[in-house]
């Protein structure tokens, strides 16, 4: 076997293993989502305190993950306990996209270039290999350089609100979800941390600040 189908393969099986990852994301959020089927009791508040440990940490990795719908576990919690759990789901929202953000952020562009064209993704690949040592400034001015459409440099020039926008988009599992637009954020190299995290905590706040609000006129939440 040459080199160039050598990496080719590895390519694939990288591929293969961020599926895989995927899918059994997906089942683990099937699973904790069945796991919280539970009735609220005095008798079993100890296991539900358990549930919303577990279920809060599961939320946290798994909402990270690129395509792994782990909103859905947040959402759960609410519609379960109300508006006492609202601050808590809040602030692991915030930590779930900000481990993303990190991730994508350290992500070397090398390894990422490579993984590209190991699966004869040369265009993507070369791009990315001309963004490394760049700074935040000049990595914009080559995107606007090389964006193809008039959309494109208008989303990048308010890349920001951009964010905000499609991190609360209905749908936007089929481009990532909140994790991997998260990801992508960070391997852009186009916001800072402080950036980010601002822009992040304003995003999501919209609807916990109305379920805070309202939450208790909802029938059937425990208040």
């Amino acid at each position: 076997m040459d080199t160039q189908a050598k990496r080719r393969l590895a390519g694939i099986l990288k591929l293969l293993i961020l599926i895989a990852l995927i899918v059994v994301g997906n089942l683990f959020t099937r699973g904790v989502l069945e796991g919280m089927e539970v009735s609220i009791r005095p008798s079993n508040e100890p296991m539900l305190h358990r549930i919303i440990v577990t279920s809060m940490i599961a939320y946290v990795f798994l909402m990270a993950i690129p395509f792994v719908p782990g909103v859905e576990i947040g959402l759960a919690l609410m519609m379960l306990l109300g508006p006492k759990i609202v601050p808590l789901v809040y602030g692991c929202t915030l930590v779930s996209l900000c481990l993303g953000f990190m991730v994508g952020r350290f992500l070397p562009e090398a390894m990422i270039s490579r993984f590209l064209m190991d699966l004869h993704l040369f265009r993507a690949g070369r791009f990315i290999e001309r963004l490394q040592g760049l700074d935040s400034q000049q990595r914009l001015s080559l995107m606007l350089e090389k964006s193809p459409r008039r959309l494109v440099p208008l989303l990048l020039r308010h890349r920001f609100l951009t964010l905000m926008v499609v991190i609360n988009f209905p749908g936007n599992m089929i481009i990532g979800g909140g994790g991997g637009l998260a990801m992508v954020a960070g391997i852009s190299r186009l916001f800072s941390i402080p950036q980010f995290i601002l822009s992040i905590a304003v995003a999501i706040s919209p609807l916990p600040i109305l379920l805070l609000l309202f939450g208790d006129m909802v029938g059937g939440w425990p208040v």
